[in-house]
């Protein structure tokens, strides 16, 4: 059974009460429960983290070696300045879909960059909680059509 790794960054264990103009009302538990749905009709497992330190991150990406088939990351403000999870990403090589709630290209030029997306297989942004649930599609239909 193909088991992906989903990883939250910062600040988003808020989700449901921080900037819900831009964010959403729904929870990180409402995302991890949908999640966990949509894997079970898909016949893969998903293990969550949720962190607000980079370096606990970094940590779970090389625990992923031997674990994980896939990674599902929102890595929320340090895709914009982490070099180390990128660099994490890239090292293991682990096939990765980064996902965000909002359009990051509609907002701030800051959140424009992203460190994620060139080690990355995709990224999808702009569908609120839906954009996990796609991500989760979209790496499943990868690692099931990679040999």
């Amino acid at each position: 059974m193909l088991s992906i790794l989903v990883l939250h960054g910062p600040n988003l264990n808020l989700l449901g009460l921080r900037e819900p103009g831009v964010y959403g009302s729904v929870t990180l538990d409402e995302i991890n429960n949908q999640l966990t749905q949509k894997a079970e009709t898909l016949g893969v497992k998903v293990s969550v983290l949720q962190s607000n330190h980079e370096g606990v991150i970094v940590d779970a990406i090389h625990a992923a070696i031997g674990q994980h088939q896939g990674i599902l990351i929102n890595a929320g403000a340090y895709t914009h300045t982490s070099v180390a999870i990128r660099d994490a990403l890239a090292g293991v090589a682990i096939p990765t879909v980064e996902v965000h709630l909002s359009n990051i290209y509609r907002r701030e030029a800051f959140r424009h960059h992203s460190y994620i997306a060139p080690v990355a297989i995709g990224q999808i942004s702009g569908f609120g909680a839906e954009s996990y649930r796609l991500g989760l599609l979209a790496l499943v239909e990868f690692l099931n059509k990679t040999p």
